[in-house]
């Protein structure tokens, strides 16, 4: 598995997902995925939680990034 299912993350702590080993640094984070975390997080992950396994580059446009939240958000 690449990745924790995404189905109703928003409002869900993270870390939390079963079927996933997720790094050390984002289980202690103690981060829960609102709207404003979750642009933070797929802005540049690694800026949010430095020594989370996540390989991701980002997503700098914050349109793009408001559109993947409300899909998030949606679903």
């Amino acid at each position: 598995m690449n990745g924790p299912a995404l189905v109703n993350i928003v409002g869900q702590k993270a870390a939390m997902g079963e079927g996933y080993t997720y790094s050390a640094a984002l289980e202690s984070s103690d981060l829960t995925w609102t709207p404003s975390t979750l642009d933070t997080w797929i802005e540049n992950p690694s800026a949010l939680v430095p020594g989370t396994k996540m390989v991701f580059m980002g997503i700098s446009d914050p349109a793009d990034r408001a559109a993947l939240i409300a899909y998030l958000e949606e679903n």
